[in-house]
């Protein structure tokens, strides 16, 4: 692969990883438009700065993930852009740099737009520090002298990150409110695409125990993080079931057809337990992870 090349930058930013920031403003949108406060370029506005800091993300964790030791020549996860040396160190920097100003100003895009409209109640402070919070958490996840992923942080970061804020502010910038109900879709959705590192972790967890990369699964051992990965799912189609309280059936119960090959998967992943063969497990659970939040989409604009 030609060095630095748009090839070599796909691989980076890892486009089987981008439908999670998909799915997370879908969802946040639909319970906008059920509410009677759906808007369109907000909604696109969070669908970009989604994108471009899970991007952001991606990049920051290629690169550190290979300084502090943990991506060797012999992972067995998919191909590293910089490990594998198709990415200089150079443009690895200036391409992080690129993806965060253009995430911020994405973000400066959605509180222009907020304020205008008078969407916010404390005077867009709030999604100064909820954006911001992102971009650190971009890069402290894997960087800094005390990264997240390597303190048995990841999967609160994760769940944080890629299911709490991102739902609830795309919520919250189109319609100046906020629910419990909003949380249980956004805290599922989190859930759901942590299967995704949970899966990661339990495949890497012998690598990652030789470089002191302390996950959840390397901390407390193998037999959790698999049952781990069926919880999180499991836990996920209980909350969404709570929106049920609120009349909203179609969004309770249309995510449950998500478990079926939820636990298909899992029990793939207990069969197989070790090897590059889990990454049968990494792609199910993308498709898993998709399946769900267009479920819970559809279930939410069916009322």
């Amino acid at each position: 692969m030609k060095t630095n090349s748009l090839a070599a930058w796909l691989v980076a930013v890892r486009p089987y990883s981008l439908g999670n920031a998909v799915i997370l403003v879908l969802v946040g949108s639909a319970l906008a438009w059920t509410d009677g406060s759906f808007h369109a370029l907000p909604a696109l506005l969070c669908l970009l700065f989604a994108l471009l800091m899970q991007c952001t993300a991606n990049l920051v964790n290629d690169l550190w993930d290979f300084l502090k030791g943990a991506d060797q020549p012999d992972r067995l996860g998919p191909d590293r852009a910089f490990a594998k040396g198709y990415i200089t160190p150079g443009a690895m920097k200036a391409g992080i740099a690129a993806f965060t100003l253009a995430s911020a100003a994405a973000g400066i895009g959605i509180l222009v737009w907020a304020l205008r409209h008078g969407m916010l109640a404390w005077g867009g402070w709030e999604l100064i520090a909820a954006g911001a919070a992102c971009i650190l958490f971009a890069y402290f996840y894997t960087a800094g002298p005390w990264p997240l992923a390597y303190h048995g942080l990841g999967d609160v970061a994760v769940i944080l990150f890629f299911g709490l804020v991102p739902v609830s502010f795309t919520y919250y910038v189109q319609t100046g409110n906020w629910s419990w109900e909003v949380a249980a879709a956004a805290l599922a959705c989190g859930l759901v695409i942590d299967t995704m590192l949970m899966i990661n972790n339990f495949r890497d967890r012998e690598e990652d125990a030789r470089c002191h990369k302390r996950t959840i699964v390397v901390l407390l051992g193998a037999k959790f993080g698999s049952w781990s990965y069926f919880a999180l799912g499991a836990t996920a189609v209980l909350l969404t079931l709570t929106l049920l309280t609120t009349g909203r059936t179609w969004a309770a119960l249309l995510p449950l057809l998500y478990l079926a090959g939820h636990t298909a998967t899992w029990r793939k992943l207990v069969r197989i337990d070790h090897g590059d063969e889990l990454n049968v497990c990494l792609g199910e659970t993308a498709r898993n992870i998709m399946t769900f939040g267009a479920l819970l989409t559809i279930g939410i604009l069916l009322g």
